[in-house]
């Protein structure tokens, strides 16, 4: 009887470090739970939502007892916690936290965020006016006295990953430079997830770039010599991970759709660089960005065989249909160069954003 009943406690209790003294080495808690009550469950419906920037969304929590048909016990106040995970995992940033009639967001998600609420077990979150950071991995967590439990839920975005190198040439940004140059191109520094549906989806680029989680890496469909060897398989061919500050190659950056009015300017002369900012400016526009281009040729369709300036000082046009003299043998957007800006005359690309 009494080797029984050890079994039994031991089949109920667990320890772990005391969490508020880690000098303790050897202090722990125990933890015991009753084998027949109730366990919160947290449950996520759908695994992966879709959305796009600009839109609406709602990622899908509710909370329940197993043995019960209750949401809560109503012993104790629930507390509902959303975090996003950065790409390694390593941290979460504060997204919303509720409990009781007591509601907070943090940082970018001020205004923006709420919970659904529809039931008395939906810890559901609402997020609006989705912008390109948004992307990722959401955790919804709930807590209920001693007990919790959490959910999952990927946030994915429609856009398009487009290779990036700035005017001096390739492998010359380190990562810190390599995130705000994707910045200053109306979108992000890509995750792996997001490089590897490119590949899938024909991406091939044989210059290594940054991406999101510090990696370094490039999607080959066309195995050839230069790119790895052409006896390999096709795929995503990894570097590794470099040093942030003294590593320097190219990046892989994201865009989504744009609220506003992408465009090539109808302008009776060629421009150099000065003068198709001031006729984007005069035309009640901007220059428009890389990010830009990319967005209305993905997503829009857009095909224009006129190479055109745009903010970087690159010069791009965007072939849709392939045709002869327009990119005969794919759909992609041309990349031209970058110009002498004071004395070389193209077309200019402009953007209208919508208020």
């Amino acid at each position: 009887m009494t080797s029984l009943l050890f079994l039994v406690l031991i089949s109920v209790c667990w320890a772990e470090p005391h969490p508020d003294n880690s000098s303790l080495e050897h202090e722990k808690i125990i933890h015991i739970q009753e084998e027949n009550g109730p366990r919160l469950l947290v449950v996520a419906e759908q695994a992966k939502i879709f959305s796009q920037r600009g839109g609406n969304v709602t990622l899908p929590c509710k909370f329940y007892h197993e043995h019960t048909s209750i949401a809560g016990s109503g012993t104790h106040k629930i507390r509902v916690k959303w975090t996003k995970l950065t790409s390694d995992y390593l941290k979460e940033v504060d997204v919303f936290v509720a409990m009781g009639h007591h509601r907070k967001s943090y940082g970018k998600y001020q205004g923006r965020v709420f919970l659904r609420e529809s039931s008395e077990n939906d810890a559901s979150l609402v997020i609006t006016n989705i912008m390109l950071e948004d992307y990722g991995r959401y955790k919804c967590e709930v807590i209920e006295g001693l007990e919790d439990d959490t959910a999952v839920v990927a946030l994915n975005l429609e856009g398009v990953v487009f290779p990036y190198s700035p005017r001096l040439g390739r492998y010359n940004l380190n990562f810190h430079e390599a995130q705000q140059a994707c910045l200053d191109q109306d979108s992000i520094i890509a995750s792996f997830d997001q490089l590897y549906e490119a590949w899938r989806s024909g991406l091939d680029w044989c210059n290594a770039g940054w991406l999101s989680d510090g990696s370094v890496q490039y999607p080959i469909t066309k195995p050839r010599e230069p790119c790895g060897g052409k006896n390999t398989v096709p795929g995503v061919r990894n570097y590794g991970f470099w040093d942030k500050d003294k590593s320097r190659y190219d990046v892989f950056c994201f865009t989504s759709n744009f609220n506003g009015r992408f465009y090539y300017l109808i302008h009776p002369t060629k421009l150099t660089y000065d003068e198709a900012v001031q006729a984007c400016l005069k035309d009640g526009a901007q220059i428009a960005k890389v990010g830009q281009i990319f967005a209305a040729w993905k997503l829009l369709g857009y095909d224009r065989c006129d190479a055109g300036w745009l903010a970087d000082g690159s010069v791009r046009y965007p072939i849709s249909r392939p045709r002869k003299r327009c990119s005969p043998n794919e759909a992609a957007v041309r990349f031209v160069g970058f110009p002498d800006k004071k004395h070389k005359l193209y077309g200019v690309y402009c953007f209208r954003a919508y208020n």
